[in-house]
């Protein structure tokens, strides 16, 4: 061999191991809830499950004082996020998302929540497709706005080796901040009108469904538990509005009796006394 044909396969030996790995993106998902989720809840997670291929479910979690074996849970199911749905009074639904074992982790309140059986929406798309995701740019305006787009990206984006998942793009996530709430929405992508399908190309999009809005309530520094990062002030739990609620309905009913009392007062100081010659007393 040659003194040149030396020198070039070192040098593509050389190149071959300057040339880094592909990286894998290598994200899993558990999913579980929490005892006394309702039927609405459960549909709620079925429906997030048939959206994310890359998910692994799990049974329900005993105690919802014990949120520190959920990291446990995700490591011996070799997941690395967690979705986790606590029900609250058998009517308050929260959501916790988190990135296990490390951290962080946002606990959110669930509103006007909508499964795909009640919406009956006219969009589908293929169970175990891979899903847009599309962030409203109010997400980049703020410190925990940023936070929960990384997070959701993580949690949402399913990778393309996943062992469910399969080969098509067929609908987007998307994720908007108004009100400082999270809303939830999932489209069907159609690249031709229903109505004309020999027609030309249209790009469209029908929703599919669920739909949901998410309020955040804390970010913590670790995984269910940590440093408080960011605390919304403006959140009022579901258990004070009830209360706020019964108490104005107690106050109708004080003023109300009042009001009647106040009445039979009046009615009693109006009343003339009996006169003399009355028709009881003159033929009493």
């Amino acid at each position: 061999m040659t003194e040149g044909k030396r020198k070039r396969q070192a040098v593509e030996i050389e190149a071959e191991n300057d040339v880094q790995p592909k990286r894998r993106n290598k994200q899993r998902v558990l999913m579980l809830s929490s005892r006394g989720v309702t039927h609405r809840m459960r549909h709620l997670m079925s429906d997030l499950e048939a959206l994310l291929p890359h998910v692994k479910k799990e049974s329900k979690l005993d105690s919802k004082s014990q949120l520190h074996l959920l990291p446990e849970l995700a490591d011996l199911h070799n997941c690395n996020n967690t979705l986790y749905f606590e029900a609250r009074r058998h009517e308050d639904l929260y959501l916790w998302a988190a990135k296990t074992p490390n951290g962080p982790s946002i606990k959110m309140h669930v509103l006007n929540a909508h499964t795909m059986d009640e919406l009956k929406m006219t969009g589908n798309c293929l169970k175990g497709s891979r899903g847009l995701l599309s962030f409203d740019k109010a997400f980049d305006e703020t410190e925990w706005g940023r936070m929960t787009k990384e997070l959701f990206t993580h949690i949402f984006g399913v990778p393309p080796l996943a062992r469910r998942a399969k080969p098509f793009i067929d609908h987007i996530l998307s994720f908007s901040i108004l009100d400082s709430k999270i809303w939830f929405r999932n489209f069907q992508i159609l690249e031709k009108d229903p109505e004309q399908p020999n027609g030309p190309s249209k790009m469209s999009l029908v929703e599919i469904g669920p739909r949901f809005v998410l309020t955040p309530i804390r970010i913590f520094e670790g995984a269910f538990s940590g440093a408080t990062v960011y605390s919304n002030p403006e959140f009022v739990t579901p258990a004070a509005v009830r209360s706020m609620m019964k108490h104005r309905k107690g106050n109708r009913y004080r003023n109300r009796k009042d009001a009647q009392e106040e009445s039979v007062q009046r009615k009693e100081l109006r009343r003339r006394e009996e006169d003399a010659l009355s028709v009881p007393k003159v033929f009493a």
